[in-house]
């Protein structure tokens, strides 16, 4: 991945992520509460910039590292 695209995907991802995992996350702590949606957006708004920034850092090391073991698993 290149150019913009490479910036725009982490940010989508986690954003996909971070809605469903937060919207999960919220629910079991605080069940379907007149405040759930409140809260869940709270935590949709925390989540999405800390999670996009920790996917820019990483997909790098985790795009070498897939690529690492599928060389290792073909050689086998």
């Amino acid at each position: 991945m290149e150019g913009k695209a490479k910036f725009i995907f982490p940010v989508l991802a986690m954003g996909i992520v971070v809605f469903v995992v937060s919207c999960v996350v919220t629910f079991s702590n605080i069940g379907l509460r007149a405040d759930f949606v409140t809260r869940w957006f709270s935590a949709l708004l925390i989540g999405w910039p800390v999670a996009s920034v920790t996917g820019l850092i990483a997909f790098p090391y985790v795009r070498r590292a897939t690529t690492g073991i599928v060389a290792l698993i073909e050689r086998a």
